[in-house]
């Protein structure tokens, strides 16, 4: 043991987390074993002497948030979730990494209490834990009063060498530091080893200098971990209000593995069982037997069961004198934590008469944002430096700045990915976060996007600039394959909207989705409005929908045209055109691929019927994926190449989104039916 003053309890109950770890490791043959061997002091002060939770409520609202942002250390915190009293069994750590278990092999919100956030990929977590103390902080200027702080804890974070390499990690860093939140305690552990050998292979920086410049209180407790030391930094870094605080600690990694102690082969592969047996001899573990547990050891830990029920009880009462204050508060309260949303929030949804003038949907959605952020106070957000371009400013709702949290709108600067983990730590932690910037840089922020769809936390991403169509910026900014991209992403809703009145239904869709992310596709050119009459009021839920017709049901069409965006209106154009040649003509729009796919078979063949095959589908970024609602006789058309620099209309024309290129691709799929049908 490198713990000193510590008592024999204590050294106990470290080891317990090292000896679980390394058996549950070996059990799996995979994971990580040399950090959370490492790491079990650090742990062991957090969770049995420093953080304030309740084992047996891990949603107890005002609890202290624990992030493991390195991930692949996941037996630390499940060793120390089952040996606190969290809902986890001896026998979930024995099921470590396999099919179906409870403990995979890096944290996943929603599989085990006591995991607030997904973290695999390096970066996310600490990124992830900004939006959460920043969220701490927004929650406590709305609903504390003077005697009744109802919102006061701290977010805890322990990243790793490869957590902090990540630039992920210096862009949220960086704007923790602006934003003062001096309730976001992280601690760096800094081993020396990574997968491929030790550190200074790839990694040699000053990061203490490097997060001194950032603006972070920064404490180096060099090599020792002595528990008391651990306490006494914590209590200093909870005395810096203004900056978020930054706890460095040299760990060895395997820490008391007599041969794989400091080395990279006990960094992502079980120690094997001779190593394990000889790391039990030398630490004096009573037994060798795997998972084997102290009684005293689990009676220790358990301590935290009854802490955590009268902490929590503590501040039930505190609330209780809350609600008598201030009932309104306590009851908006209640309903954030409970993620409810306001009583006929969704009512009176803005609509907008037929108009052929363009109008841009990113003009559309900022109109409505305002709508939905007056009946939906929890809506925050902002942009990555582009506001005036995407439009999602919130209007006289005040910016949050270091130091004043009673704003709404959020100044990310140019962190793209950054701001995607935010959001994402911002709607775990009770309010509804959203983040834009141009479509073309949804690439930056693929990592929160793809684990905000894996955790099913419902966030907002809105994209603007969606195709060519945004025009002189050229094929840096206009995105081709970013469509794609997304749509490939299991339970993110991509939506689309055609006009004005689709931009209101995909907003309302957006908030509502408490189990999933939405990506809002909006325009920089403009498009016209649709008859709010024509527009089902589920077309989002529903993702396609007919536009219109030119012939009398049930006679099937002769072509149906299907569109997206602005280049709905391309559709209709050309059907207009091959009406006037006497062709029976459907213009579909399908605001959301998924979501049509989603829907019941009797559904997708109403609006797509199986015998009308000439189908084209037109949008103006990469057709892959169409495929399988043209299918092999229709066509998509789309963009097979990147953009060029050039009006957006002579873009359109170049590229060929015009209802002439339309009509002649319809009625060349005609007749490659009428052949097929021979």
């Amino acid at each position: 043991m490198t713990v000193s003053a510590a008592s024999a309890i204590d050294e106990l109950c470290i080891d317990t987390i090292r000896t679980l770890s390394m058996d549950a490791v070996q059990k799996a043959s995979s994971g990580h074993p040399g950090t959370p061997m490492a790491l079990a002091p650090l742990a062991y002060v957090l969770f049995t002497r420093v953080m304030h939770h309740n084992p047996r409520n891990p949603e107890w609202p005002d609890r202290d948030r624990f992030v493991l942002s390195c991930g692949h250390a996941s037996m630390l915190l499940y060793s120390v979730l089952y040996l606190s009293g969290y809902d986890l069994t001896l026998d979930d750590l024995k099921d470590f990494r396999q099919l179906g278990s409870k403990t995979p092999g890096h944290p996943e919100y929603g599989e085990v209490p006591g995991v607030e956030v997904t973290t695999g990929p390096l970066g996310q977590g600490i990124a992830n834990a900004v939006g959460m103390a920043l969220a701490e902080r927004m929650l406590a200027v709305r609903f504390n009063r003077p005697e009744h702080d109802v919102v006061d804890h701290y977010t805890y974070v322990i990243a790793s060498d490869g957590d902090l390499e990540e630039g992920l990690s210096g862009e949220a860093s960086s704007l923790a530091a602006h934003l003062q939140l001096g309730r976001l305690i992280s601690f760096y552990d800094n081993n020396h080893i990574s997968i491929e050998g030790p550190t200074e292979l790839s990694f040699s920086e000053d990061v203490a200098g490097r997060y001194e410049g950032y603006g972070w209180h920064v404490q180096n407790l060099g090599e020792s971990l002595a528990l008391e030391r651990l306490e006494d930094a914590l209590a200093a870094a909870r005395e810096v209000t203004d900056r978020p605080s930054l706890i460095i600690v040299r760990t060895h990694i395997a820490q008391g593995a007599p041969h794989k102690q400091d080395t990279a082969a006990a960094h992502g592969s079980p120690l094997g069982e001779d190593e394990i047996v000889a790391t039990k001899r030398a630490m004096g573990w009573p037994s060798e037997e795997p998972f084997y547990v102290p009684p005293e050891a689990l009676g220790h830990f358990r301590q935290a069961v009854a802490r955590g029920a009268a902490a929590e009880q503590d501040w039930s009462g505190r609330f209780e004198a809350y609600r008598r204050a201030h009932p309104e508060l306590a009851a908006e309260f209640e309903r954030l934590v409970a993620g409810e949303l306001p009583d006929g929030w969704d009512e009176q949804l803005p609509t907008y008469p037929a108009s052929t003038t363009p109008t841009a949907t990113r003009k559309s959605g900022q109109e409505v944002l305002q709508w939905a952020a007056a009946r939906v106070p929890e809506l925050v957000g902002g942009s990555a430096d582009l506001a005036p371009s995407t439009l999602t400013h919130i209007d006289a709702a005040g910016d949050v700045e270091g130091g004043a949290y009673d704003g709404r709108n959020l100044h990310f600067g140019i962190r793209e990915h950054a701001m995607g983990a935010i959001v994402n730590g911002l709607t775990l932690h009770h309010l509804r976060g959203y983040g834009s910037t141009f479509l073309t840089f949804s690439d930056y922020m693929r990592g929160p996007i793809r684990l905000a769809a894996l955790m099913r936390v419902p966030s907002i991403f809105v994209f603007t600039h969606d195709s060519i169509g945004l025009g002189e910026d050229g094929p840096t900014h206009q995105p081709i394959e970013q469509l794609v991209a997304l749509r490939a992403v299991p339970n993110l809703s991509v939506i689309r909207p055609a006009g004005a009145n689709e931009t209101a239904l995909a907003w309302r869709h957006a908030i509502g989705s408490l189990d999933h992310p939405c990506a809002l596709i909006l325009s920089r050119q403009g498009m016209p409005t649709t008859d709010p009459s024509e527009l089902p009021d589920d077309a989002i839920e529903r993702g396609a929908y007919i536009l219109r017709d030119s012939f009398e049901a049930p006679d099937p069409p002769a072509a149906i045209l299907i569109g997206t965006g602005s280049e709905l209106q391309i559709c209709a154009q050309a059907a207009d055109l091959l009406e006037d040649q006497g062709v029976a003509t459907r213009v579909v729009s399908m605001p959301c691929m998924e979501h049509f796919a989603d829907q019941p078979r009797e559904y997708r063949d109403g609006v797509l019927p199986p015998r009308c095959r000439a189908r084209i589908s037109v949008e103006a970024a990469s057709p892959i994926g169409w495929d399988r609602w043209v299918g092999e006789v229709g066509e998509p058309i789309g963009m097979e190449t990147f953009g060029a620099s050039a009006p957006a209309a002579a873009l359109y024309e170049h590229f060929g989104f015009t209802a002439e290129v339309v009509v002649e691709a319809a009625r060349e799929a005609i007749v490659r039916a009428q052949g097929e049908d021979i």
